[in-house]
C-alpha cells in the first residue's frame, strides 16, 4: 500500500465528496484524483524519474497536496520548502536537494524564489530543475512554466509505475542545530501509520473538515493534513494565517478540526468577541478559549482532554501521545503504537525508571534517514534504533517524561550530568524566569555545575535555596554549586537560549569531547 492508493481508492468509496477546498476550488476525490494522475502524468513527460526530489516554494495550497499525491504515484519525493527563507537559504536547499521540478509561487515569494534561482543557477546547482508556476492565470506560459498548463495537457490514466511503501516520499528540512538543516526521508509507511494513529487521537473521520492554516513546510499541521486524507474527509486550505479570512473559512465550510497557534487564536478571539462569525464549528460553546491546544479537536476527541506528546520531524511529528494514557502519566504520555521508545545511557543499555537517558525509537513511523548524509545517518541510526539526541526519562508506570536536548554534557569526576536535566529541575523554581546550565573548568571535578538564571520580577530566591531545591529533586552531584544571576539570557536568531555566548559570558569550558558541540 502507497500514500497515492489512498486517493485512488476514496475516488471508488467516496466519489462524491468534497476532498479539497480552496477558495473558489471545490474538488470531489474524483476530481482531485483525476488531476493527481494528470499532474502524475506530466511530470513524467517532463523527466522525472523515480527518486527524484520535488521542492514546492509556496505557501498554503491545494496543489501541494496534489504534488505529495502526484510524487507518492511515480515514486518521487516531495519536499515542502520553508517559505519564509531568505535568498541564502534557498539557494542552500537547492543545491542540497538538487529537485528535478520547483513548483514556486509569484504572489509574495515570487522574488526571493527567482532571485534564488538565478543565484543557483550562477552557482553551478540545480540546473536540471525545471520551474513551474502554480499561481496565477491557468493558461498563461507554457507546459514548461506553468503548473495548470502541465495538469491540462496531461493525461487522467493512472500511471503505471512500480512504488513501495518504504520507499522515501516526504523530505522536511529539521532544525540546523549543527550548523546546516537536514531533510528527513518520511516514507508512504510511515505517512500511513501515523495517519491511523493521528485519526484515532484526534478523531478524524470521513466527516472532518481541517482548516489548513499553519505553515504545511512544518509536520505539525501537515500529521493533520494527512489523516484527513487518509480518512476521507476534506482538507480546507487558506493561503496563510489570516485571522479574519479564518474566522469567514471557520463559519462557510463547518471547520471541525484546526491547528493554531496561540497568537493567531487569540487574534481570532479579539476579532470575532461581538460574535459576528459563527465559529461553533470548531468551538461548540463558540468560546475558543475553551480549548487552546494548538491543535484543535472536537470535544470527543483524546487529543482534546490530553493534548501534547514527545517527538520530532524525524518520527513523523510524535513518537509519545498524552491522549493514550492517563492524566496521571509523564509529561510526554505513551509510546504511539507505531514505534518502540527506550531510554538508554551513553554505553547504549537501557536505564531503570526514574534514569535520564537519550530517548531512541524504532517502527515504521521513523523516518529513512537524512537525504544525502550517510555519516550522519550511520550516527543516529547505530543499534538499529533512531538516535534522537533528546533526553528522557521513563517513570515507574511506564509512561514517558521529555528532559530536553542532549546538548553539552558536563562531567564531574566520574559523573555524567546533561544541563537539559539540572534546567528543568532550576525553570520548575517559581522565581526563576529562565535558565542556562553549564560547565565551568575546575582542576579537581574535571567540570563544575553552574547556573546562570534570570528571576521573575518581584521575586527573590537564595543560592542556597536554589541548590536545595535542586538537592531534593535531582542525584546530589548533578546539583548546581554555583550560581550567577543576570537580567537577560543571550538568544540566537531563532530564539534559542545562544549556549556558545553563555559559555563564553560566564567561564564556561572544559566539556569532555564524548558528544557534537551544539
Amino acid at each position: 500500500m502507497t500514500f497515492g492508493d489512498l486517493v485512488s481508492e476514496h475516488r471508488r468509496s467516496r466519489p462524491a465528496r468534497v476532498a479539497v477546498v480552496d477558495g473558489d476550488v471545490r474538488l470531489t476525490y474524483v476530481q482531485l484524483d483525476d488531476r493527481v494522475n494528470q499532474l502524475a502524468n506530466g511530470l513524467l513527460a517532463a523527466g522525472v524519474a523515480p527518486g527524484d526530489r520535488l521542492a514546492w516554494i509556496g505557501q498554503n495550497s491545494f496543489r501541494l497536496l496534489e504534488l505529495l499525491l502526484a510524487g507518492a504515484k511515480i515514486g518521487a519525493i516531495v519536499c515542502p520548502v520553508n517559505w519564509r527563507s531568505s535568498e541564502a537559504e534557498l539557494v542552500f536547499i537547492l543545491g542540497d536537494l538538487d529537485p528535478a521540478i520547483v513548483v514556486w509561487q509569484e504572489q509574495e515569494l515570487g522574488h526571493t524564489a527567482l532571485a534564488a534561482r538565478g543565484a543557483a543557477a550562477a552557482a553551478g546547482v540545480a540546473t536540471r530543475a525545471v520551474w513551474l508556476q502554480h499561481d496565477g492565470d491557468a493558461s498563461a506560459g507554457s507546459a514548461e512554466g506553468s503548473y495548470e498548463s502541465l495538469v491540462a495537457a496531461s493525461s487522467a490514466d493512472e500511471p503505471d509505475i512500480e512504488v513501495h511503501g518504504d520507499d522515501p516520499l516526504l523530505a522536511m528540512y529539521t532544525a540546523a542545530f549543527a550548523g546546516t538543516p537536514n531533510a528527513a526521508l518520511l516514507s508512504h509507511s510511515a505517512l500511513i501509520v501515523q495517519n491511523l494513529v493521528i485519526g484515532r487521537v484526534q478523531d478524524i473521520t470521513d466527516e472532518t473538515v481541517f482548516l489548513n492554516s499553519g505553515p504545511l513546510f512544518h509536520i505539525a499541521t501537515f500529521m493533520s493534513t494527512n489523516a484527513t486524507l487518509h480518512h476521507g474527509g476534506t482538507n480546507v486550505f487558506v493561503r496563510r494565517v489570516d485571522p479574519e479570512e479564518m474566522c469567514q473559512v471557520i463559519e462557510a465550510e463547518r471547520i471541525t478540526h484546526a491547528v493554531i497557534m496561540g497568537p493567531t487564536l487569540g487574534a481570532i478571539i479579539e476579532r470575532n468577541a461581538s460574535g459576528v462569525h459563527d465559529l461553533t464549528s470548531l468551538w461548540p460553546t463558540g468560546d475558543p478559549n475553551d480549548n487552546r491546544s494548538t491543535i484543535v479537536t472536537p470535544d470527543s476527541a483524546p487529543w482534546r482532554h490530553r493534548p501534547g506528546g514527545y517527538g520530532q520531524t524525524e518520527v513523523i511529528g510524535l513518537a509519545t501521545f498524552l491522549a493514550l494514557g492517563s492524566a496521571s502519566d509523564g509529561k510526554a504520555g505513551r509510546a504511539s503504537p507505531a514505534v518502540i521508545v527506550r531510554v538508554l545511557n551513553d554505553d547504549g543499555r537501557e536505564v531503570g525508571p526514574g534514569e535520564v537517558g537519550e530517548i531512541v525509537v524504532r517502527g515504521p513511523a521513523v523516518m529513512n534517514g537524512y537525504f544525502g548524509r550517510d555519516e550522519l545517518n550511520a550516527e543516529r541510526s547505530r543499534g538499529g534504533w533512531h538516535h534522537t539526541n533528546d533526553l528522557g526519562r521513563r517513570e515507574a508506570d511506564g509512561s514517558l517524561s521529555f528532559i530536553g536536548p542532549r546538548t553539552a554534557l558536563i562531567k564531574s569526576a566520574a559523573e555524567n550530568i546533561y544541563p537539559a536535566e539540572v534546567e528543568a529541575c532550576i525553570a520548575s523554581h517559581p522565581a526563576v524566569r529562565e535558565v542556562c546550565v553549564i560547565g565551568v573548568p575546575d582542576a579537581k571535578w574535571t567540570q563544575r555545575v553552574k547556573a546562570v538564571i534570570v528571576v521573575r520580577d518581584e521575586m527573590t530566591v537564595t543560592d542556597d535555596e536554589l541548590i536545595e531545591h535542586c538537592r531534593a529533586r535531582l542525584a546530589s552531584y548533578k546539583k548546581p554549586s554555583i550560581i550567577e544571576r543576570t537580567t537577560a539570557l543571550p538568544r540566537t536568531q531563532v530564539g534559542f537560549i545562544d549556549r556558545q555566548a553563555v559559555d563564553a559570558g560566564f567561564g564556561g569550558g572544559g566539556y569532555p569531547g564524548l558528544l557534537p558541540s551544539y
